[in-house]
């Protein structure tokens, strides 16, 4: 119980989670109540919020709420968490080091933040 009040105040990524006493079920709840939302920040962050990837963001959360008891499964969701936002972290440091990895998306991404800086808006690229 000490060890994850301890985690919960510094904010550690990983933490097994004791199964036990009255005491212990409120943290376990809090614990996974912040995974559950580290969790849907990521989806929203690194998927996207629109309607046409919402089937995603809507089996996250199924598969969350059926597993939420389980700490193994409450543990492979915050390292889920931790491998999306991994991901793309190591995506943009390939990007700012000018890796080749999807040249014309990172220079559409580039073009229109600098174009958003100043107030305009790139133009629709036509395709037939």
């Amino acid at each position: 119980m000490l060890e994850v009040k301890k985690a919960l105040k510094r904010r550690i990524k990983h933490v097994s989670v004791p199964m036990g006493g009255e005491d212990e079920g409120g943290e376990v709840i809090v614990a996974a109540a912040r995974v559950y939302r580290d969790l849907l920040k990521a989806v929203a962050k690194h998927v996207g919020k629109d309607d046409h990837k919402s089937h995603f963001r809507d089996f996250v959360k199924n598969k969350f709420r059926k597993n939420a008891h389980s700490v193994e499964k409450i543990n492979l969701s915050r390292n889920y968490t931790y491998l999306l936002n991994s991901i793309h972290s190591h995506k943009d440091l390939l990007f700012s080091y000018n890796i080749a990895v999807y040249k014309t998306e990172e220079m559409k991404r580039v073009l229109g933040k600098s174009a958003a800086s100043v107030g305009l808006r790139l133009p629709e690229v036509y395709q037939p």
